[in-house]
């Protein structure tokens, strides 16, 4: 699965998104819905043994356009995992802090340590997303950070942290239908703003400035996976399953106890 969706390091061609189907499905609904099942099983035993063993940490990334899913992502591929083990931080708009150092600076502080999960919902990425729409920033400011990216990156997976960075792929039509949907239901207002309504009106700019960064920022220790997201029953099979085959390959084993507990018994 995960060589289905991979953006292979090193394309000599930048990425175009019209060549990934939002609406793909390599399965039908019944037989992802019981490999879900199994997944979500599996995934609990594997966080338990990353804790455990302390060698590794995962940190996840999940970007997107509004409305492509990344909050029903984190509630639907995790919703089994030890809450102690797990971290989810969201990435809002730089405060003053933040904006007085590098750019890295926030997003370094919130790594994962060894033994724990932590997700990402929005991340380093938008630092060459915003900025490059609006115009606040130059081609050279935004390549220089693309460099920086890959390389803060590639720093974390020699300290045994492993990254996973899934883009969520919806298509222009399924964000306004996902758009009408908060707006003709009023518990789901809180939602919904007019700065999403402004920013879909620039979707052309999101997608090419995605484009130039899932193409720069997709390397060997830290590939990128677009995820057909229209569907998200499918969305959320395909991310539990490359979590799993990913921490399963780890071939990660319970540490052994430091003490002879063999001819130990409990008092009554």
């Amino acid at each position: 699965m995960k060589e289905t969706y991979a953006v292979l390091p090193g394309q000599t061609q930048t990425v175009s998104l019209d060549d990934w189907d939002p609406n793909d499905t390599l399965v039908n609904k019944k037989t992802a819905a019981k490999a879900m099942h199994s997944y979500l099983k599996r995934m609990v035993q594997l966080q338990e043994l990353l804790y455990a063993t302390g060698q590794y940490a995962l940190l996840v990334v999940l970007q997107g356009m509004d409305t492509s899913g990344k909050d029903g992502t984190i509630k639907k591929v995790f919703p089994s995992v030890n809450p102690q083990g797990i971290n989810i931080v969201s990435f809002k708009v730089p405060t003053a802090q933040e904006l007085s150092h590098d750019f890295l600076w926030r997003i370094h502080r919130q790594t994962p340590a060894k033994g724990s999960i932590t997700i990402f919902n929005r991340s380093q990425y938008e630092d060459v997303l915003v900025p490059v729409v609006h115009n606040l920033i130059d081609g050279e400011t935004c390549e220089s950070r693309y460099h920086q990216i890959t390389q803060f990156e590639d720093m974390l997976v020699r300290n045994n942290t492993i990254i996973l960075k899934f883009f969520l792929h919806i298509s222009r039509d399924e964000q306004k239908k996902r758009l009408m949907k908060r707006l003709n239901k009023p518990d789901k207002h809180w939602k919904l703003s007019m700065a999403d309504l402004r920013e879909r009106k620039r979707w052309p700019d999101y997608i090419h400035a995605y484009e130039m960064a899932l193409s720069a920022c997709s390397s060997e220790a830290a590939p990128w996976f677009i995820i057909p997201a229209n569907k998200r029953w499918y969305r959320n099979y395909v991310i539990a399953g490359i979590i799993v085959e990913t921490l399963a390959a780890l071939g990660l084993k319970y540490p052994e106890a430091s003490e002879d507990f063999s001819n130990i018994t409990i008092e009554d």
